[in-house]
């Protein structure tokens, strides 16, 4: 739609030049910090009065400390639930007579649905929704694709704008999202943060016990079977003593695909705050999902300069070319995810090429403060649009 597409960064402001009220939802705290810190924190610096409304969780100190008001929702989980989620909705329904939002920004599967129908219930002025992934792939059961393309059909009707982060989700939606109300807007990290840092590179390999001449491989993401952990154990085990192999990530208890078992050949590391020098230790980054929306991880490794090697799905295609930028493997297929690893871990011209690679596209393609300046002008399009009495339109 070409006034999706052609908009401009304005200091928007709403009747009588008040803070516009501006809310962002996600299932979770993690979500809010981890996926939407800058677009969070770019909203504070335009002047908005910034709303973060997730289930409460460990990131909600750091959530606030960006100048945002966490509003909790006590009830809502992750796994669907009817009772549950029925809780959820009236809490939320609460929530937003309580804040009187301007614009409700909602964010991932459950809240993407739940927040557009209610939001446009309650007849808040701005509903926009960002679709970072579709929970349902071309390979699952036709009943499942039906289920999650229907439900995302009657959410898409009731916002005012659909965003897309990869374009064949925006592909699969497009009877239900009209061309002149959605847009494919990619995705970000923040490029100041994610930079190769040698010094943190030699501190946290000491940290690891990694080895002078010793290569290092590093998976992260959330331990859950879907994004592939027993595919790359099994190409730990398989190029035993060719290097080191790590995961970094959170334990999900409450996921029916939790991974908490030990994995010979894996050192399973947890969570850490501090990305940026975990990527720069790296020499090899992994990503073997089944599903992404847009790879967030990669994105970052891949600012950080590290030869990728990716499972070929929506999500991380997006990240770059096959031997141009990266290495996609099939989804599923620990045998060529161990050829792939097995490639750059004997090929350094190969890890030297594909790296800077990496790096020059995500400094050109992924930049976060882009992608949350464009949210602030789709909120402006639908403004106007809509005949919204706001300021700066």
């Amino acid at each position: 739609m070409a006034e999706l597409r052609h908009g401009r960064h304005h200091l928007l402001r709403g009747p009588g030049g008040r803070p516009l009220r501006v809310a962002h939802l996600t299932t979770v705290d993690m979500s809010l910090h981890l996926l939407l810190g800058t677009e969070l924190a770019v909203d504070v610096e335009a002047g908005f009065d910034t709303y973060g409304i997730s289930a409460p969780g460990p990131y909600t100190e750091r959530i606030t400390g960006l100048g945002v008001t966490h509003v909790p929702l006590r009830a809502l989980t992750r796994a669907w639930s009817p009772r549950g989620d029925a809780a959820a909705a009236r809490e939320l329904a609460a929530a937003l007579r309580r804040v009187r939002p301007d614009v409700l920004h909602t964010h991932n599967p459950k809240t993407g649905v739940l927040g557009r129908l209610i939001g446009r219930a309650l007849r808040v002025p701005v509903v926009v929704n960002t679709c970072h992934g579709l929970w349902a792939q071309p390979h699952d059961p036709w009943h499942k694709r039906l289920l999650v393309h229907s439900a995302e059909g009657a959410a898409a009707r009731c916002s005012h704008a659909e965003l897309y982060q990869n374009a064949e989700d925006h592909r699969t939606l497009r009877a239900f999202a009209p061309a002149w109300r959605s847009r494919v807007v990619g995705n970000g990290v923040d490029l100041d943060r994610f930079r190769a840092d040698p010094a943190a590179r030699e501190r946290v390999r000491a940290e690891l016990g990694v080895a002078g001449g010793e290569l290092l491989v590093g998976a992260v993401g959330r331990r859950v079977e879907e994004k592939g952990v027993r595919e790359y154990a099994a190409t730990a085990r398989a190029l035993a003593g060719k290097a080191r192999f790590v995961w970094a990530g959170p334990l999900e208890p409450d996921k029916a695909d939790a991974h908490d078992a030990s994995e010979d050949g894996v050192d399973f590391i947890g969570e850490r705050r501090d990305m940026p020098a975990l990527y720069s230790a790296l020499d090899v980054f992994v990503l073997p999902s089944y599903r992404e929306g847009f790879s967030r991880s990669a994105m970052e490794a891949a600012a950080c300069g590290l030869p990728m090697v990716l499972s070929d799905i929506r999500g991380c295609r997006e990240i770059g070319g096959h031997d141009e930028h990266l290495l996609l493997v099939p989804p599923g297929d620990p045998v060529e995810l161990t050829s792939a690893v097995s490639r750059l871990l004997t090929g350094e011209p190969l890890r030297k090429r594909l790296g800077e690679a990496a790096a020059r596209r995500a400094h050109s393609e992924f930049d976060q403060r882009t992608i949350a300046r464009i949210s602030i002008d789709t909120y402006a399009v639908v403004a106007r649009r809509r005949s919204l009495d706001w300021q700066g339109l």
